[in-house]
Parts: structure tokens; sequence; C-alpha cells
């Protein structure tokens, strides 16, 4: 391992020399002392609900998006040509990695599971009956115990979009299409020629798909969607970039800048681990972040089911204020993954750089004119929006919550000849730590430079990625 330092040191130098890292701004999000210990929730993480006086506040169950109300349509000097929307899913039970060996709750997804099916292109092969998935356990396998019941008795596949989570799904769709459909001249019917929808291989994206399409394109029955092989899905992204995850591993468990929140958080890992029964020295990662906690508690709060209590003691539980800080903590830990740590661009640039090729072709094409689509919609998770959010060194960063999404805008001037971009976060010009500053309004060519600056070309990724 020794000897692969410096190979590892001359790339990321060479790498360095094209991805200048600028900090983000300061605020509670990042400040650990704040995090370990302030007061309060940071947003919203008990209804998909917002007042609309509070619309564009965090909340985690159902993040701010493009809707009429908010949306500032810019001066008739600019014509919109093109959007792209990459998304997280919305909300969902936990993964079954998040869940307690017994949980203290039941929790049911009767009637709302997974679609599962085939269906030829014509004939008796097009003409298939609906299957929904539903779980359940049987005693007479012997292997069923072994790992944990977690929620006894569950009818979900972990994860899966609850049925609330698809209503969001349906709004957002909803809201994108009396922004959009308009401007963009979108029929209620999804036009494969015009507009696209992709998804990954994580089968709660085609979850969201189902209802967001039906809002965004109210007319579609049946819809073929873009997704790539699992072995180099650039939305997900799941490609193998061994340099990415050296880096990663460097800033994080490789550094005291990391490991001491994880340290001085010790008493309250001490609380949620008497609750939860999961060993202090575990192998499934409780203890090397907040991750697991966090999606356990903040799940179950978005479905308004309680935090947990002890299955020993049941008058021991996890109180609001300890998941508040639970909250307040994961969202350190996302700003230090993908903005606070001063090797967190270089590491979005080459974790996520793929993806960011084909938004790049995708904008150069629509400038071109040598695209007729108009709309393409990529449905992923927070570990896309993610490095996203740090590949365009977003000023504030967060941990993407349920339905978050970026919005690329492509706008034609004819009387300065020229394109100009827009980049919505939460609905509103996404203000950047860059020199690009405010994405609002800027040179298409500026934003295709910094891509080119902070990737090269597809070549030089996969080297970076692979030397």
């Amino acid at each position: 391992m020794l000897s692969q330092i410096p190979l590892l040191a001359s790339i990321v130098a060479i790498a360095r020399a094209t991805v200048v890292y600028y900090p983000p701004a300061q605020s509670k999000i990042n400040n650990l002392t704040f995090a370990l210990n302030g007061t309060g929730a940071p947003g919203i993480f008990t209804s998909s609900t917002v007042p609309d006086k509070d619309y564009g506040e965090y909340n985690w169950c159902n993040m701010p998006h493009v809707r009429t109300r908010e949306y500032k349509t810019p001066s008739s000097d600019f014509t919109l040509e093109y959007v792209e929307v990459i998304q997280r899913h919305h909300k969902r039970t936990p993964y079954s990695s998040n869940t307690f060996f017994k949980e203290d709750i039941t929790w049911s997804c009767t009637g709302e599971g997974a679609v599962h099916y085939g269906k030829g292109p014509s004939g008796v092969s097009s003409d298939v009956t609906e299957i929904q998935w539903q779980a359940y356990s049987n005693s007479q396998n012997p292997w069923t115990a072994s790992v944990g019941p977690g929620f006894v008795n569950t009818t979900c596949q972990l994860p899966q979009i609850t049925a609330d989570g698809l209503v969001d799904s349906h709004t957002h769709g909803a809201d994108l299409r009396a922004v959009y459909a308009s401007r963009l001249g979108l029929g209620s019917r999804l036009d494969p020629s015009v507009a696209q929808i992709r998804v990954t291989n994580n089968d709660i994206t085609s979850q969201v798909a189902g209802a967001l399409v039906k809002g965004l394109f109210p007319e579609t029955d049946n819809l073929a969607v873009l997704i790539q092989s699992s072995t180099y899905d650039s939305l997900e992204p799941v490609y193998s970039c061994p340099t990415a995850d050296s880096i990663r591993s460097a800033y994080t468990s490789g550094s005291s800048n990391w490991t001491t929140h994880l340290t001085d958080a010790a008493s309250l890992y001490a609380k949620l681990d008497s609750v939860s029964g999961i060993a202090t020295q575990d192998t499934g990662g409780w203890h090397t972040s907040f991750d697991h906690y966090y999606d356990n508690m903040s799940a179950k709060l978005c479905a308004q089911k309680k935090l947990p209590c002890s299955l020993n003691d049941t008058s021991l539980c996890v109180t609001q204020d300890e998941a508040n800080t639970v909250f307040r903590l994961g969202n350190w830990e996302y700003s230090y993954y993908f903005r606070d740590a001063p090797d967190s661009a270089l590491y979005s640039s080459l974790h996520y750089g793929a993806w960011f090729l084909e938004l790049r072709a995708h904008l150069a094409a629509a400038v071109a004119g040598q695209s007729k689509i108009k709309y393409f919609h990529n449905i992923a998770h927070d570990g896309s929006v993610s490095p996203v959010l740090g590949f365009l060194q977003i000023s504030n960063m967060v941990w993407p919550g349920m339905g978050s999404e970026v919005v690329f805008e492509l706008y034609e001037s004819k009387k300065r000849n020229a394109h100009f971009l827009r980049v919505l976060w939460g609905g509103q010009p996404m203000v950047t730590s860059t020199p690009m500053g405010t994405l609002d309004m800027i040179p298409v060519d500026t934003f295709l430079e910094y891509i080119d600056s902070m990737i090269g070309s597809g070549a030089e990724l996969f080297t970076a990625c692979n030397s």
C-alpha cells in the first residue's frame, strides 16, 4: 500500500492543475460546534407539506422544487430552448441495512409495492398482467431469523417508495409541467423524440418515474425509460473510479478532520446504541458516519411514525433533541464530504465526471441545433445530486433531501446571438463559490469551459480514474 502513495499523489497533483477548489460559505450547517451542541433540526423532517410563505425552506421529506408560484421568468429577450433535470427520488422506507435487528414499530406496505413484469412489443407478449411485489416471511425458512426481523412481518420491500412518496412524485411532475410544458411546447403525452426520462438500476427511481411522468405527461400510459448498464451507469453512479475512492477515503476515514466529530459524539452514540441494540464495534458502518441512524429516524418521521424506543426498556427512547442532533451532524457530514474537504471538488469531478460529460454533450447539441430533445429528466439518488452540488461548488451545501432537484435551463438570446444558462437549486438560481457566482443567465460557453477545466476529455477522465 505504501508503494502506491507516490503514484496517487502524482495523479492528484496533475488533476489539481485544473481542478480549482473554492471553499463554501460558513454557516450553521458546516459549523461542527453547532452541529454537536446547537439546538433544533436543520429544517423540516415531519411532513411533505410546507406553507407557501415558508416554501424554499429545507424539507428533508419533500425538498423545494420548480413550481409556478415561485418561478421567475426571464425577460422576453430570452427563449427557453432546453431543460435538463436531475433529482433525488421521493420519500421511501429505510434501506434494510438501516433498520435495527428488531424494530419496536411495524411498517406495512400492503397494496403499495413495486411493480415488476416483462412486456413485449406486440401481440400476446404485450398484453400481460401487472405484477406487484409484496414482501412476506415464512417461519419455516431457517434463515429468516438470521438477518433479524427488522420491522416484524413487514410487507415492505426495503427500500421502496411509499404511497405518500408517490403522491409527492406526481405533484413534482405536475409542478414541472405547469412551468415548462408551454415554454417548451411539450404535449400531454410524452414524445420520446422531444422528451426523455432516465432512471438508475435501483428500482425506487422507476417507482418515482411512474408517478412523476403521470404528472408531467398526464396522457402517457406506457413508457420506455433510459437506463445504463449496472457496470458503468453514470447517473447512480457505479462506474469504477479507484482514484476517487482513494481521495475520499483519505479525507474521511484517513483524516482527523473527519474522525473528530465521531469521537466528540460518543455520548450520543452511546444513547442511540442503547436504544437500537447496535454493537459499538459493529461491522455495518453505524459508527463510521451518522448515515444509518439518520436514515432510520428521518424515514420514520416523514412517514408520521414515532422515534425508536428500546425493546428491553420501553421507557428508553430517542428524544427529538437527540434526533435533531443526528440530523445536524448528518448535514455537517455531507457538507464535509462534498464541499468543506479541500479535495472534495476533485473527488466530485472524478466520481461524477461521466454524467457531466453527458450533460455537456446535451447542452452543446442543443446550442448547435443538432438535437430535437427539449426536455431530459434524470431520476437518481442523494449520492447523485450531492456530487452535482460538489462539482458546481455550491456556496451552501446540505444533504439533499427527498425530491431534491437541480435544473439546467438553456436559453437563446437572438438579440445577442448567444446562448445562456440558468441553474436552479430548490427552484432558485444556484449560488456557487466559483468565479461563475450565481448561475443566473451566464454564457453557456463559460459553463462548458468550467466542465472542461474540471474533467478534461472522456479519455482523460477514464485515465485519471484508473491510473
